[in-house]
Protein backbone atom coordinates (compact mmCIF):
# COMPACT_ATOMS: atom_id res chain seq x y z
CA UNK A 1 0.00 0.00 0.00
CA UNK A 2 1.50 3.47 -1.03
CA UNK A 3 -0.04 7.16 0.05
CA UNK A 4 0.89 9.63 -2.70
CA UNK A 5 1.32 13.33 -1.35
CA UNK A 6 0.80 15.39 -4.71
CA UNK A 7 3.97 17.76 -4.64
CA UNK A 8 2.94 20.00 -7.26
CA UNK A 9 5.03 23.16 -5.73
CA UNK A 10 2.25 24.07 -2.98
CA UNK A 11 3.66 25.17 0.15
CA UNK A 12 3.18 23.02 3.28
CA UNK A 13 4.15 19.78 1.44
CA UNK A 14 6.61 19.17 4.39
CA UNK A 15 4.77 19.26 7.46
CA UNK A 16 2.29 17.07 5.61
CA UNK A 17 4.49 14.60 4.66
CA UNK A 18 5.85 14.88 8.48
CA UNK A 19 2.74 14.15 10.27
CA UNK A 20 1.64 11.49 7.74
CA UNK A 21 4.49 9.92 8.45
CA UNK A 22 4.17 9.89 12.31
CA UNK A 23 0.86 8.33 11.74
CA UNK A 24 1.55 5.80 9.69
CA UNK A 25 4.08 4.41 12.45
CA UNK A 26 1.40 3.60 15.11
CA UNK A 27 -0.70 1.64 12.53
CA UNK A 28 0.10 -1.86 11.65
CA UNK A 29 0.44 -1.97 7.93
CA UNK A 30 -0.44 1.50 7.10
CA UNK A 31 0.79 2.44 3.75
CA UNK A 32 4.12 3.65 3.12
CA UNK A 33 4.43 8.02 2.70
CA UNK A 34 5.75 9.15 -0.79
CA UNK A 35 5.78 12.22 -2.40
CA UNK A 36 4.62 12.17 -6.39
CA UNK A 37 5.53 14.58 -8.78
CA UNK A 38 4.14 12.55 -12.17
CA UNK A 39 0.90 11.43 -13.51
CA UNK A 40 2.10 7.84 -13.46
CA UNK A 41 3.82 7.65 -10.08
CA UNK A 42 0.13 8.90 -8.88
CA UNK A 43 -1.21 6.06 -10.74
CA UNK A 44 0.34 3.29 -8.67
CA UNK A 45 -0.55 5.00 -5.43
CA UNK A 46 -3.49 3.02 -3.04
CA UNK A 47 -4.40 6.60 -1.25
CA UNK A 48 -3.87 10.15 -2.07
CA UNK A 49 -3.44 13.26 -0.69
CA UNK A 50 -3.89 17.49 -1.87
CA UNK A 51 -2.29 19.86 -0.27
CA UNK A 52 -2.47 23.24 -0.53
CA UNK A 53 -1.61 26.58 0.87
CA UNK A 54 -1.60 30.42 -0.77
CA UNK A 55 -4.07 31.22 -3.82
CA UNK A 56 -6.58 29.24 -5.80
CA UNK A 57 -5.40 30.03 -9.21
CA UNK A 58 -1.84 29.72 -8.47
CA UNK A 59 -2.30 25.86 -6.72
CA UNK A 60 -4.97 24.61 -9.81
CA UNK A 61 -2.25 26.24 -12.41
CA UNK A 62 0.24 24.56 -10.59
CA UNK A 63 -1.14 20.87 -10.62
CA UNK A 64 -1.85 21.75 -14.21
CA UNK A 65 1.41 22.12 -15.45
CA UNK A 66 2.21 18.92 -14.47
CA UNK A 67 1.79 16.52 -17.20
CA UNK A 68 -1.22 14.33 -17.13
CA UNK A 69 -1.59 14.92 -13.71
CA UNK A 70 -5.12 16.23 -13.38
CA UNK A 71 -6.33 13.62 -15.80
CA UNK A 72 -4.48 11.02 -13.75
CA UNK A 73 -6.12 12.19 -10.37
CA UNK A 74 -9.63 12.23 -11.97
CA UNK A 75 -9.12 8.90 -12.51
CA UNK A 76 -7.76 7.36 -9.56
CA UNK A 77 -9.97 8.92 -7.67
CA UNK A 78 -13.18 9.72 -9.88
CA UNK A 79 -13.13 6.49 -11.54
CA UNK A 80 -11.41 3.97 -9.10
CA UNK A 81 -12.31 5.14 -5.96
CA UNK A 82 -8.91 5.61 -4.06
CA UNK A 83 -9.03 7.04 -0.73
CA UNK A 84 -8.64 11.19 -1.03
CA UNK A 85 -7.65 13.72 0.92
CA UNK A 86 -7.57 17.51 -0.08
CA UNK A 87 -6.32 19.57 2.61
CA UNK A 88 -6.96 23.85 2.68
CA UNK A 89 -6.64 24.96 -0.66
CA UNK A 90 -6.77 21.00 -1.82
CA UNK A 91 -9.54 20.78 -0.62
CA UNK A 92 -10.88 24.26 -2.33
CA UNK A 93 -9.94 22.68 -5.51
CA UNK A 94 -12.95 20.54 -5.47
CA UNK A 95 -15.22 22.99 -6.03
CA UNK A 96 -16.59 24.00 -9.47
CA UNK A 97 -14.77 27.76 -9.55
CA UNK A 98 -13.14 29.77 -7.21
CA UNK A 99 -13.21 33.90 -6.85
CA UNK A 100 -10.29 34.41 -5.37
CA UNK A 101 -9.16 37.64 -7.84
CA UNK A 102 -10.55 35.98 -10.47
CA UNK A 103 -12.86 33.52 -11.95
CA UNK A 104 -10.79 30.15 -11.68
CA UNK A 105 -12.17 26.57 -12.68
CA UNK A 106 -11.51 24.41 -10.38
CA UNK A 107 -12.06 20.33 -10.61
CA UNK A 108 -15.65 20.39 -9.81
CA UNK A 109 -15.84 16.95 -7.79
CA UNK A 110 -18.11 18.88 -5.05
CA UNK A 111 -20.69 20.86 -6.41
CA UNK A 112 -19.96 24.87 -4.92
CA UNK A 113 -17.89 28.18 -5.05
CA UNK A 114 -14.78 28.87 -2.98
CA UNK A 115 -16.06 32.90 -1.98
CA UNK A 116 -14.06 35.10 0.20
CA UNK A 117 -14.78 35.13 4.01
CA UNK A 118 -16.97 38.06 5.41
CA UNK A 119 -15.64 40.50 7.22
CA UNK A 120 -18.70 41.40 9.05
CA UNK A 121 -19.91 38.67 11.37
CA UNK A 122 -23.45 36.98 10.82
CA UNK A 123 -23.70 35.29 14.26
CA UNK A 124 -25.16 37.74 17.01
CA UNK A 125 -23.32 39.22 19.14
CA UNK A 126 -19.77 38.43 17.25
CA UNK A 127 -17.36 41.03 16.79
CA UNK A 128 -16.20 41.75 13.25
CA UNK A 129 -13.55 39.79 12.27
CA UNK A 130 -9.98 39.66 11.37
CA UNK A 131 -9.30 37.87 7.83
CA UNK A 132 -7.50 35.83 7.23
CA UNK A 133 -8.96 33.67 9.62
CA UNK A 134 -5.90 31.91 11.54
CA UNK A 135 -5.74 29.73 14.45
CA UNK A 136 -7.38 27.66 16.71
CA UNK A 137 -11.15 26.92 16.58
CA UNK A 138 -13.42 24.07 17.76
CA UNK A 139 -14.72 21.40 15.09
CA UNK A 140 -18.85 21.01 14.82
CA UNK A 141 -19.26 17.43 13.18
CA UNK A 142 -22.43 17.37 11.68
CA UNK A 143 -22.26 13.95 9.80
CA UNK A 144 -20.78 11.02 11.13
CA UNK A 145 -17.44 10.21 8.76
CA UNK A 146 -15.06 7.56 9.86
CA UNK A 147 -12.12 9.94 9.55
CA UNK A 148 -13.65 12.33 12.23
CA UNK A 149 -15.20 9.63 14.24
CA UNK A 150 -14.70 9.68 17.88
CA UNK A 151 -13.42 13.13 17.94
CA UNK A 152 -14.15 15.51 21.49
CA UNK A 153 -16.96 17.66 20.93
CA UNK A 154 -15.09 20.52 22.37
CA UNK A 155 -12.05 19.54 19.63
CA UNK A 156 -10.17 22.30 18.17
CA UNK A 157 -8.45 22.24 14.72
CA UNK A 158 -6.14 24.95 13.34
CA UNK A 159 -7.23 27.18 10.43
CA UNK A 160 -5.49 29.79 7.96
CA UNK A 161 -7.09 30.88 5.10
CA UNK A 162 -9.63 33.93 3.99
CA UNK A 163 -11.79 31.98 1.64
CA UNK A 164 -14.57 29.54 2.29
CA UNK A 165 -16.00 26.92 0.40
CA UNK A 166 -19.50 27.69 -0.39
CA UNK A 167 -21.39 24.37 -1.26
CA UNK A 168 -24.55 23.94 -3.00
CA UNK A 169 -24.98 20.67 -1.60
CA UNK A 170 -25.44 21.52 1.79
CA UNK A 171 -25.63 16.94 2.89
CA UNK A 172 -21.59 17.45 1.85
CA UNK A 173 -20.87 19.44 4.76
CA UNK A 174 -19.48 16.83 7.56
CA UNK A 175 -18.16 19.67 9.77
CA UNK A 176 -18.13 23.36 10.36
CA UNK A 177 -16.45 26.07 12.59
CA UNK A 178 -17.84 29.32 13.82
CA UNK A 179 -16.07 32.24 12.28
CA UNK A 180 -18.71 35.21 11.31
CA UNK A 181 -20.48 32.23 9.65
CA UNK A 182 -20.60 28.24 9.53
CA UNK A 183 -17.84 27.74 7.71
CA UNK A 184 -17.64 24.37 6.21
CA UNK A 185 -14.53 23.00 8.26
CA UNK A 186 -14.80 19.37 5.92
CA UNK A 187 -16.46 18.46 2.87
CA UNK A 188 -17.00 15.41 1.34
CA UNK A 189 -18.76 12.37 -0.74
CA UNK A 190 -18.02 8.51 -1.50
CA UNK A 191 -13.82 8.63 -1.43
CA UNK A 192 -13.13 12.40 -0.97
CA UNK A 193 -12.64 14.08 2.13
CA UNK A 194 -11.51 17.33 1.95
CA UNK A 195 -10.65 19.52 5.18
CA UNK A 196 -10.48 23.52 5.53
CA UNK A 197 -7.97 23.42 8.39
CA UNK A 198 -4.49 21.27 8.56
CA UNK A 199 -4.70 18.30 10.33
CA UNK A 200 -0.89 18.09 10.02
CA UNK A 201 -0.80 21.60 12.52
CA UNK A 202 -3.66 20.46 14.42
CA UNK A 203 -1.78 18.28 17.47
CA UNK A 204 -2.86 15.36 18.73
CA UNK A 205 -6.48 15.66 16.99
CA UNK A 206 -4.91 16.44 13.64
CA UNK A 207 -2.83 13.05 14.45
CA UNK A 208 -5.93 11.29 14.80
CA UNK A 209 -7.65 12.44 11.94
CA UNK A 210 -4.90 11.30 9.81
CA UNK A 211 -4.37 8.01 11.33
CA UNK A 212 -7.98 7.13 10.19
CA UNK A 213 -7.59 8.31 6.77
CA UNK A 214 -4.91 6.01 6.62
CA UNK A 215 -7.52 3.44 7.83
CA UNK A 216 -10.66 4.54 5.85
CA UNK A 217 -11.27 2.09 3.38
CA UNK A 218 -14.74 3.64 1.60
Amino acid sequence: MKLGIIDYGSGNLHSVEHALVHAAAEIKGASSIERVTTAAELGMCDQIVLPGVGHFADCRNGLMAVDGMVEALRDAVMIRGRPFLGICVGMQLLADEGYEGQVTEGLGWIAGHVRPLPRTSQLDGAPDLKIPHMGWNTLHVKTEHPVLAGLDEAAQVYFVHSYFFETTSPDMVIATTDYGIAVPAAVGRDNLLGTQFHPEKSQQVGQQILRQFLSWRP
